[in-house]
């Protein structure tokens, strides 16, 4: 069907404004050659409607009692809250462990097995997290993504690819130090 549309007026409505007359539409031929619809006469009426009880009026004391009264209100049980996600959770809490043994030297390989079992368990977090009222979503990414980097690292340095990490560095003994070193002429 279409909608007409019409012109924007620009000027004000009055006696001098000239006004198109308006056209039936062409475009549906099939509409034209109806018959118009006429009310048969025949149909009996709809029967009454049924009478209904009237309350007596009431009485100004019983209407200010029915006001004052307090009235019960049906409560509808809230909705349920949304509860984090155990498996999301311990995949951040794993994946931030995984991260800190790879990133400690000779906890290395440990560090890689950690952060393996938290990268499947935050991925299955995600997975949980689809269901209504399952929070922690953002949890569980973020454990992706951390277990994700600890592995990719873990492996690159088992390899020998990383230079300042690997099993025989001491990399907390010498940030030790070398804070040390820092700090000593400054404080």
């Amino acid at each position: 069907m279409r909608l007409p549309t019409f012109p924007r007026q620009t000027t004000v409505d009055d006696a001098n404004t000239e006004r198109t007359p308006v056209v039936p539409r062409r475009d549906e031929p099939t509409t034209a050659s109806l018959t118009p619809v006429r009310p048969d006469t025949s149909v009996t009426p709809p029967p009454a409607r049924p009478q209904t009880f009237q309350p007596a009026p009431l009485s100004e004391t019983q209407r200010a009692k029915a006001v004052s009264e307090p009235v019960a209100v049906p409560v509808n049980a809230p909705a349920p809250r949304a509860r984090a996600s155990l498996v999301a959770t311990l995949g951040l809490v794993l994946s931030v462990a995984g991260a800190l043994l790879v990133l400690s030297g000779p906890l290395l390989g440990y560090g890689v097995g950690v952060s393996a079992v938290a990268l499947v368990l935050s991925l299955a977090g995600v997975f949980a997290t689809r269901k209504r009222h399952v929070a922690g979503k953002t949890g569980a990414l973020i454990g992706v993504v951390l277990s994700l980097a600890a592995v990719v690292i873990g492996v690159l340095a088992l390899a020998g690819q990383l230079w300042w990490l690997g099993t025989d560095t001491q990399t907390v003994s010498e940030f030790r130090t070398w804070l040390d070193t820092q700090f000593e002429t400054r404080i």
